[in-house]
């Protein structure tokens, strides 16, 4: 059994796919681009898309009755490795223990030609 999760306070979804979904004691969150629930991104910058990716999962977990210390996974794409560094930074200030076990990838072009986009998996 499955239920979607929903909420106002993240950006809707851009196509055929649920912001998150619960089942089986996990919570899948979909990729979070760094745009604010009203569709607009946060900044031109890695740093901004970074905080606002983490705050739109944050909003999600919140919705689902967690937070960042349930994240066991995450997965975060770039459109510039040479921006790894920059998200790091950011990154950090969400996770400071028990850090998450994590994938970097570098893609060729993101949705909306975003610069950073992040997915998370919790444990309930």
């Amino acid at each position: 059994m499955k239920k979607i999760i929903h909420t106002n306070n993240a950006p809707q979804a851009i196509g055929p796919y649920s912001q998150a979904v619960l089942t089986n004691g996990f919570l899948f969150v979909s990729g979070q681009l760094g745009v604010k629930p009203n569709g607009e991104f946060a900044g031109s910058d890695v740093k901004s898309q970074t905080k606002q990716s983490l705050e739109n999962i944050k909003a999600i977990l919140c919705a689902s009755d967690l937070d960042f210390t349930n994240v066991v996974k995450t997965t975060i794409f770039l459109a510039d490795m040479g921006d790894f560094a920059a998200v790091n930074e950011i990154y950090a200030t969400y996770f400071s223990e028990n850090f998450p076990a994590r994938s970097t990838v570098a893609v060729k072009t993101l949705p909306k030609d975003a610069l950073v986009e992040i997915e998370t998996i919790a444990v309930l």
